[in-house]
């Protein structure tokens, strides 16, 4: 496609539409606004053109209207929504033509297949992982389509509670298998929905362990509790793993009934989507689209009980001498991406 196409200007005039007759907020429709332009101008730069994106563009635009006028309201499991509307695809058909997929890649490819078979027999599987951007689950399932897509779409991710709740990312999370819960660095705003905030959670593992009492299930986990940032030079760096997140995951599992086997992932996928420098506690953070390469590596199967510092005697040092092994694993195969 030339460069110069003609770019389809629908979606800003009725994103100005929405606006005016107030059924989309002032900040959302400024958000929508930034990730269009950025979507549009990162496909101009590789010599693309958004015209036939433009019904897409459309369709997202009336989701998150609809997530404005009545929000979908995620129970604490939530199954991936694919009739009557497919946003499993949905999500994918966004994010796609922000990949360079001839210069993305999937590393550590040998240890998909112990993984699925353990699947197959009824097991099941947990990956401890970073996080870098909302759409990481899309990211996963595109880097994994022609090999293993089954795996990508059956995966079930421990979301936080902004992926539920903002309504432009609502239309990409009701196409994924999701255990929401409250992030702690969110659980205490406001102060008053604490309480609330902390059964929900308490729900949510009662379901995750239900599921690993089914067996059968592959979980993704970022034991960060939140998106890697950049240091202070700008380097990206992997965000410390939290040694309570990890002992808990690892206690339901030896409940479950069903043997639980552990996989470091490391993503790169930072460029797509990066998240503001700072945490923000409001909803509405801005989205700036880019178009780039995204990377995927799975490593070995994580020793839960043999590790560098597993003879340590007190307990809380010994489970943070784990955390910061299974840490330094998904760090070392992030690093040769």
């Amino acid at each position: 496609m030339e460069k110069n196409s003609t770019p389809n200007h629908t979606f800003l005039e009725q994103l100005d539409h929405y606006c005016q007759e107030g059924t989309i907020p002032a900040k959302y429709a400024q958000n929508l606004q930034q990730f269009y332009t950025g979507f549009q101008q990162a496909l101009t730069d590789a010599n693309l053109s958004i015209v036939p994106y433009a019904a897409l563009f459309e369709q997202y635009l009336k989701l998150v209207r609809d997530q404005c006028i009545e929000p979908y309201v995620f129970e604490p499991y939530h199954h991936r929504l694919r009739h009557p509307f497919d946003y499993y695809q949905f999500g994918l058909d966004i994010l796609k033509p922000l990949i360079n997929s001839h210069k993305s890649s999937v590393q550590g490819t040998h240890y998909i297949k112990p993984i699925t078979d353990t699947l197959k027999r009824g097991n099941n599987v947990i990956l401890f992982a970073n996080h870098q951007t909302e759409a990481d689950p899309q990211a996963i399932s595109i880097l994994l389509e022609n090999s293993h897509p089954d795996l990508a779409e059956q995966m079930i991710f421990v979301a936080g509670d902004r992926v539920v709740t903002d309504p432009l990312a609502v239309p990409f999370s009701m196409g994924r298998n999701l255990l929401c819960i409250y992030s702690k660095r969110y659980i205490d705003h406001p102060p008053e929905l604490k309480l609330k905030k902390q059964l929900h959670n308490k729900r949510t593992m009662e379901l995750m362990s239900e599921l690993l009492s089914e067996g059968g299930k592959i979980i993704y986990v970022a034991p960060s509790g939140g998106r890697d940032r950049p240091n202070a030079e700008g380097i990206v760096e992997v965000a410390p793993f939290d040694s309570q997140s990890i002992e808990m995951f690892y206690l339901m599992a030896s409940r479950a009934g069903h043997p639980t086997h552990f996989y470091p992932l490391s993503l790169k996928t930072f460029e797509l989507l990066p998240p503001p420098q700072t945490i923000q506690v409001e909803l509405g953070e801005a989205r700036l689209a880019k178009r780039g390469n995204i990377h995927l590596s799975f490593g070995p199967e994580i020793d839960m009980e043999h590790f560098p510092g597993c003879d340590i005697k007190d307990k809380h040092e010994r489970r943070q001498a784990r955390a910061s092994f299974i840490w330094n694993l998904v760090r070392t195969h992030y690093d040769t991406l």
